[in-house]
């Protein structure tokens, strides 16, 4: 079994990671930190997970998660990079759900991330941890940056299009709309229902903390600098991010469903979806896969791709599992097998 250490359980991200591995027939979870819920139970903290785990909130203390073999930080910004150096030196492998190691760029992590960056020679080891991209370098990676939401939609996305030079890569335009789950389990006068109910807003228009990682990993792939310009929304439901992506085509291109379709055949979570039909944030919601669909209005030269996740799974837990399981040489899907809720 391997020992797993989640720092930070109390977390939406947390508590969806401990509900994802509660039955993960490869893996016992064996230390669960919080500061403020330290010595109680979690099942007395999160009933949902009555008979499932028997684990206590301890404090996040270094000789505790060293004797794990893996660590989860499911912490905000800032907080993995404070530990990351000393557990890797112990031999822990660390699957980072924060943004401390997805920029390769110090200087603009600290730009949009508002700190000193704790370790920044440890950031040119991070792998980032989206499987349908760095498959075989997370196999042997020790420290994993996973993604965030709004980049896991948009990237999954664009993916083929940049792949395969289709599109003007200087004119790209993502939409997206996000559930107020993104923003964390926190007391916020934003997040509160009577705010974000019967409302639907853009925000962070003139520059998002994502925008850099998002034109980072497209830019890998392009092998040059994408334009892009990113609106993200708030929307009124819990979870699930829609990502509505435009891209100019170079020329006439045929078969965009079957490029895609192609594209993603041997991906276990990411569905294309049959021509014609329009994705809807429900039918992923719990679920770690991303449902695509392709659409060319009027034929014209304008490509609309619709991305769907669920934020907290495929854009946060169940993507870091999804890692782990290919980093300890595991089935990829293991722990993740789950039909998405519905209604």
């Amino acid at each position: 079994m391997i020992q797993v250490g989640i720092v930070g359980g109390t977390g939406y991200t947390g508590v969806e990671l401990l509900r994802i591995l509660a039955l993960h027939p490869k893996v016992e979870v064996a230390v669960v930190t919080s500061r403020a819920d330290a010595g109680t139970r979690v099942d007395a903290v999160y009933p949902s997970l009555r008979g499932y785990s028997n684990a206590v909130f301890t404090p996040p203390e270094l000789e505790t998660l060293a004797d794990c073999q893996v660590v989860f930080f499911a912490t905000p910004n800032g907080t993995a990079m404070l530990m990351a150096e000393q557990l890797l030196q112990r031999g822990v492998k660390i699957i980072d759900l924060s943004a401390d190691f997805r920029l390769q760029d110090v200087k603009q992590w600290e730009h949009w991330y508002g700190m000193q960056h704790a370790c920044p020679d440890l950031i040119s080891e991070a792998v980032y941890g989206l499987p349908e991209i760095n498959r075989e370098v997370i196999k042997t990676a020790q420290l994993i940056a996973c993604p965030g939401c709004y980049p896991t939609a948009v990237q999954l996305g664009f993916l083929p299009l940049i792949e395969q030079n289709l599109i003007d890569n200087g004119r790209l335009i993502a939409d997206v709309k996000s559930g107020v789950s993104g923003a964390g389990r926190k007391a916020e006068l934003s997040s509160l229902m009577s705010e974000t109910g019967e409302s639907f807003k853009a925000y962070a228009v003139a520059g998002h903390r994502h925008l850099p990682e998002i034109i980072q990993g497209l830019s890998h792939v392009a092998a040059e600098t994408v334009g892009l310009t990113f609106v993200p929304h708030l929307t009124p439901m819990i979870r699930g991010i829609h990502a509505t992506l435009y891209g100019q085509l170079h020329t006439d291109v045929a078969d965009l469903q079957a490029r895609y379709e192609q594209r993603y055949a041997h991906e276990p979570f990411v569905d294309v979806l049959p021509a014609g039909v329009h994705p809807d944030t429900r039918n992923v919601r719990g679920s770690n896969r991303c449902q695509i669909a392709i659409h060319q209005p009027q034929g014209g030269s304008t490509v609309v791709v619709l991305s769907v996740i669920d934020n907290l799974v495929k854009g946060a837990a169940g993507q870091a599992v999804q890692a782990m399981n290919i980093q300890f040489g595991l089935e990829e899907g293991m722990g993740l097998q789950t039909v998405a809720l519905y209604p």
